[in-house]
């Protein structure tokens, strides 16, 4: 019989904000990255928010320029800055619903939009290393090809990359818990048997009140 997973995202819901915001602090910081790069970081940000921007397109956009580049070197820069810049935005409440989830048997899963150079340290972190999709930025002779692997782990792809995962561990997400603070997760939200709002945005809340959807705070 296959179990029950219990699944979470990682910006703002097992970290208390985004790290994609973190990590270009933290190359604006080492002198990587100037003002303006931070200034259309946050402006990404905000559309997103809204639902106002193509995450396909940007994402595309953003991985074709990394072509060519160090894959070790990104993941050593990653690992740095997790430790440096993302260890304290960890969400406690987050920690504890996983060591309750994994107390009842449940596979324990992160599904993100972000990359496995971000999602990768923090799983590892949680006693859960491997566990996780996430938006897969392909490699080649320890350099980077400047494609990501389909489709982007982002709205509907979430539930693409979820479905594979469930298949892995043998869960059946029908039976399975989601956690997530965006609206842009409805997909999966609606696929799993337990969806649940974490520090919800206003139009995940309007939602989760509708359909009697359990709202918790983690931070």
């Amino acid at each position: 019989m296959n179990k029950a997973a219990a699944l979470f995202d990682m910006d703002r819901t097992l970290l208390d904000t985004s790290s994609a915001l973190l990590y270009v602090r933290y190359l604006r910081r080492i002198g990587k990255i100037g003002r303006r790069g931070v200034a259309q970081v946050i402006g990404w940000m905000l559309l997103e928010r809204l639902g106002l921007l193509d995450m396909q397109r940007l994402v595309e956009r953003l991985v074709v320029a990394t072509s060519g580049d160090s894959e070790p070197e990104l993941r050593r820069l990653c690992d740095r800055w997790f430790a440096e810049d993302v260890l304290a935005h960890v969400t406690e409440r987050g920690r504890q619903r996983l060591a309750e989830h994994q107390a009842q048997g449940h596979i324990l899963g992160i599904v993100s939009a972000s990359t496995q150079y971000a999602v990768g340290p923090l799983a590892a972190h949680l006693g859960i290393p491997g566990q996780y999709v996430s938006t897969h930025v392909e490699s080649q002779d320890s350099r980077l090809s400047g494609r990501i692997v389909p489709p982007l782990c982002y709205g509907e792809g979430k539930v693409v990359w979820a479905e594979r995962f469930a298949a892995e561990h043998g869960a059946d997400l029908s039976a399975s818990y989601f956690y997530t603070d965006s609206v842009t997760d409805l997909p999966l939200l609606e696929r799993v048997g337990h969806p649940v709002a974490v520090n919800p945005d206003p139009k995940l809340r309007r939602l989760a009140k509708q359909r009697g959807w359990p709202i918790e705070i983690f931070y």
